[in-house]
């Protein structure tokens, strides 16, 4: 096993997004004259269910079973569809920091010539805005292979999204490290083969994560030496195939 590539998740691992997210939903269904409001707790049981229409689906069929037949899917579309729009609209006002970490962690395997990728079930677009105003003019350029909603069949925790990157940069899901921050996407990418890293963000901290590489409260002090230590003892450990 060698080290190629890093692929990283993007909400709550590149960045602490979920808080935009919730108010994100919270303005689109007072906007559309709804009397829902996600507060933290029932927005933190909601995010084991990956995907924002899918969310929005869970939500609807389980806390108010009585209005689903009310939400078929083109509905439940447009109501997230503007709930998107007024999440980007926060990021393009007020911008989101990277946590800590991760854009050092980036330029240094760039330097040693690793691979980068993003596996998210997000929107394209809202990745897109996030490499546009959290990240250094030309970043985008940065990855050899994105993977955002629209490309996966089903979301995580299923591995579509990371089986989607992992034929697009052509490498060995064993040559290469997954970051992620929460249950659902440690699940997904353990799922495709790939040796997983854990930095759980404010909406994760409290879940468990067995079978992770590691689980670090976030990417500062992690340097490529240690990152490629930790890869190769998982390597030394794992079931011959």
């Amino acid at each position: 096993m060698t080290l190629k590539a890093l692929i990283f998740d993007v909400d709550g691992t590149l960045a602490e997004t979920e808080e935009a997210h919730r108010a994100a939903f919270n303005d689109a269904f007072a906007a559309a004259g709804l009397d829902w409001r996600w507060d933290r707790e029932r927005y933190a049981e909601l995010l084991h269910v990956g995907g924002g229409r899918e969310r929005l689906r869970h939500f609807i069929d389980n806390a108010m079973p009585a209005s689903a037949p009310q939400w078929d899917d083109e509905r439940i579309a447009t109501l997230h569809a503007d709930k998107t729009a007024r999440y980007q609209r926060m990021i393009a006002e007020d911008g989101l920091p990277l946590r800590p970490g991760v854009l050092r962690l980036m330029e240094e395997a760039r330097q040693a010539g690793l691979a980068l990728a993003l596996a998210t079930t997000t929107s394209r677009s809202n990745v897109d805005m996030l490499l546009t105003k959290s990240f250094p003019d030309g970043a985008r350029a940065w990855f050899a292979a994105i993977a955002a909603g629209e490309d996966a069949t089903h979301k995580k925790p299923a591995p579509d999204v990371y089986e989607v990157v992992l034929e697009r940069l052509e490498v060995p899901a064993r040559d290469c490290v997954a970051v992620e921050d929460a249950r659902i996407g440690l699940e997904a990418a353990v799922a495709a083969g790939l040796p997983t890293l854990v930095t759980p963000s404010t909406y994760t901290a409290g879940e468990e994560f067995d079978g992770a590489l590691a689980v670090l409260d976030n990417l500062a002090g992690l340097r490529l030496d240690r990152l490629r230590a930790l890869h190769g003892a998982a390597g030394r450990t794992a079931p011959a195939p």
